[in-house]
């Protein structure tokens, strides 16, 4: 587990701004949570999380409780590219997959069919490798580096 680091943390919500205000959002390879909970701790409606790996869940269950967020998640436990469709719909998406994932297009596509029509999608990837440019509708506007990491900003492409 690669969790986000602060600094990055931060830019992200620097760039989404008040649009995360009142927003549902999912949190895809969640981990610990943290960006989710941190779109919690900056307005955001509900937080769906979804996470693969039964050992983190625990640690992801804890850190929501212990942000008194109970009422406000969802977890869902499984691969969020394989239950494709089962999510609902969502005015932010945060994807966070392992560096090393095959497909970063696979992952795009997915959050393309959960976003709202209005909806932006943020995927953080490793800098060394390039996100794809368009995908199912979305369109990359934007692609934020640090350190090894960098942040590509999707949103519905306009007619």
């Amino acid at each position: 587990m690669r969790p986000t680091s602060d600094a990055l943390r931060e830019t992200l919500f620097n760039v989404l701004g008040t649009s995360v205000e009142g927003a549902r959002v999912i949190d895809a390879f969640a981990g610990t949570g943290a960006l989710g909970l941190e779109a919690l701790s900056r307005g955001a409606a509900r937080v769906t999380f979804v996470e693969h790996d039964p050992r983190v869940t625990p640690t992801l269950e804890r850190n929501i409780a212990a942000c008194g967020a109970n009422d406000a998640c969802v977890i869902i436990r499984g691969d969020f590219v394989g239950a494709r469709g089962r999510y609902g719909e969502f005015d932010l998406a945060l994807l966070d997959p392992p560096y090393d994932v095959s497909d970063l297009t696979a992952v795009v596509r997915t959050a393309a069919a959960v976003i709202a029509p209005h909806g932006r999608v943020v995927l953080e990837h490793s800098r060394r490798r390039m996100s794809p440019e368009a995908v199912a509708g979305l369109t990359r506007t934007r692609v934020l580096t640090a350190g090894d990491s960098a942040l590509s900003f999707y949103e519905p492409a306009t007619p």
